[in-house]
């Protein structure tokens, strides 16, 4: 099996004990954009959040130190964009009530009707994106 595959298998088992561990023993949902305000929050920062944010990084230097998991190349985006898109993703996270990772990986999991709907639209978004920038913008240009 290719290596790039045993690492992508690898993660999306780690992402889902780690999913798994969280709602067993803290009862809560492992959506990265709750748990990112909740460590930044004044009101109620706890040690767990940062460990898991710091993790995510940490996880990734493990893949490609150790896994031999390429680094991703630079983005060839104008910066604008870049900007624009990420304000586009925060409306979507505060527009659904979470990320991809907490209705796509737990909400689903969890059966929840409100995370399918969710997790769809964000694929048909994404999907539709994809082909917009990739092959209109870029045909038309």
């Amino acid at each position: 099996m290719d290596s790039s595959i045993t690492l992508a298998i690898g993660g999306g088992l780690l992402i889902g004990a780690s999913a798994v561990i969280l709602m067993a023993f803290g009862g809560r949902i492992a959506g990265v954009s709750g748990i990112l305000w909740g460590a930044i929050s004044l009101s109620r920062p706890v040690l767990w959040r940062w460990l898991f944010l710091l993790g995510l990084p940490a996880g990734a230097q493990l893949a490609h130190s150790f896994g031999g998991a390429p680094l991703p190349s630079p983005s060839a985006l104008p910066t604008a964009m870049a900007i624009a898109a990420g304000l586009l993703v925060g409306f979507g996270v505060k527009l659904s009530n979470g990320c991809t990772s907490g209705h796509g990986v737990c909400g689903i999991g969890l059966l929840s009707r409100r995370s399918l709907v969710a997790t769809l639209t964000f694929m048909a978004t994404g999907i539709l994106t994809v082909l917009l920038v990739r092959h209109v913008l870029v045909a038309g240009a």
